[in-house]
């Protein structure tokens, strides 16, 4: 008898075993939906970002008459602070 009961218990523990990997089996499978949704939102906005991107390039001249120019007074070091002294 005692083979039986061994048995039974066995059966036992793998069905609770069952429900629980069918709850984790579970949750997983919303976290991965939960997941991909998230994916695909930041796909399109990407995707809307490139294109954005690309009609500001579309704007920009094809032929530059040169390189852009710097106002001298951007060029030249700043003053050092007097008051730090």
């Amino acid at each position: 008898m005692s083979r039986l009961e061994d048995l039974a218990e066995r059966i036992e523990r793998l069905v609770l075993r069952h429900e629980e990997l069918k709850r984790t089996n579970g949750l997983l499978s919303d976290e991965l939906a939960s997941v991909r949704s998230e994916r695909d939102s930041l796909r399109s906005r990407l995707a809307a970002a490139r294109a954005r991107i690309d009609a500001l390039l579309d704007r920009l001249p094809a032929d530059p008459a040169g390189p852009p120019t710097v106002a001298p007074a951007l060029l030249q070091p700043a003053a050092p602070d007097q008051d730090a002294a």
